[in-house]
C-alpha cells in the first residue's frame, strides 16, 4: 500500500513538473507571438502605397526632417517651373501663375504684377514666344530657419526663328506651412527676388 502511495506521489510530482513546464512553454510562445504581431503591425504601418497610373507603388514613411532637403528643393523647382514656363496663351499663363502663387507669398505676386504692368506677358503673346526654364542647381541652407535658398537656372525664350538663352539667379526663404493639394510639400517661398536675369546672347 505504501509503495502504491509512493508511486502516486511520484506520478503527481511528474505531472506537476510537466504542467509547470507546459505553462512556461505556452507563456513563452504566446509572448513571442504577441511580440511578432506588434512588430508586423509596426512594419505594415511604415509602408505607404501610392496609386499611380493604375499601379500600386510602395513607399516608406519617415521623419520629415530626413526629407527636408529633397522636398524643399523640389518645391523650389516646381515654383520656378510654373512661374517661368509660359506659352503665348492667356489661359496657359494664368493657369501656371495660379499654381506658382500657391507655392509662394506676396513677393512672387509683386514680381508677376511688375512684369504684367511692363507688358511682358502681352509681348510674349503678340510675338508668339514660348518660355522654358531648366534648373541647373539649387543651394539650400537648412541650418537656419527660415531656410535660405539660391536657385541657378537657364531660361529660354523660343521664337519661330531663334532661341534666346538667359541666365537666371533667384533668392528666397522657405518656411513651413500646412500641406494641401495645392502645396503638397508644405513649404512657402517668401521674400523671393530675382538677382540676375541677364541675357547671355546665345542664339540657336
Amino acid at each position: 500500500m505504501f509503495t502504491q502511495l509512493k508511486n502516486i506521489d511520484t506520478a503527481f510530482k511528474h505531472i506537476k513538473t510537466f504542467s509547470i513546464f507546459l505553462i512556461l512553454a505556452c507563456t513563452l510562445v504566446s509572448g513571442f507571438a504577441i511580440y511578432k504581431s506588434y512588430e508586423m503591425v509596426a512594419s505594415a504601418q511604415s509602408r505607404i502605397y501610392i496609386l499611380a497610373n493604375g499601379k500600386a507603388l510602395e513607399a516608406f514613411s519617415g521623419e520629415r526632417k530626413d526629407n527636408i532637403p529633397v522636398e524643399a528643393k523640389d518645391h523650389i523647382k516646381m515654383f520656378h517651373h510654373w512661374f517661368f514656363t509660359l506659352d503665348p496663351d492667356d489661359k496657359v499663363i494664368e493657369a501656371n501663375m495660379s499654381k506658382a502663387m500657391n507655392l509662394a507669398d506676396v513677393s512672387a505676386k509683386k514680381q508677376y504684377d511688375n512684369l504684367k504692368e511692363r507688358g511682358y506677358y502681352s509681348n510674349l503673346i503678340s510675338a508668339n514666344i514660348s518660355q522654358e526654364i531648366s534648373i541647373d542647381s539649387i543651394s539650400l541652407d537648412i541650418n537656419r530657419y527660415p531656410f535660405v535658398f539660391h536657385c541657378y537656372a537657364t531660361q529660354k525664350l523660343i521664337r519661330s526663328t531663334s532661341t534666346v538663352t538667359r541666365k537666371l539667379i533667384s533668392q528666397g526663404y522657405l518656411r513651413n506651412v500646412s500641406r494641401s493639394d495645392n502645396n503638397p510639400h508644405g513649404f512657402l517661398i517668401q521674400q523671393w527676388k530675382v538677382l540676375d536675369n541677364s541675357n547671355e546672347l546665345l542664339k540657336q
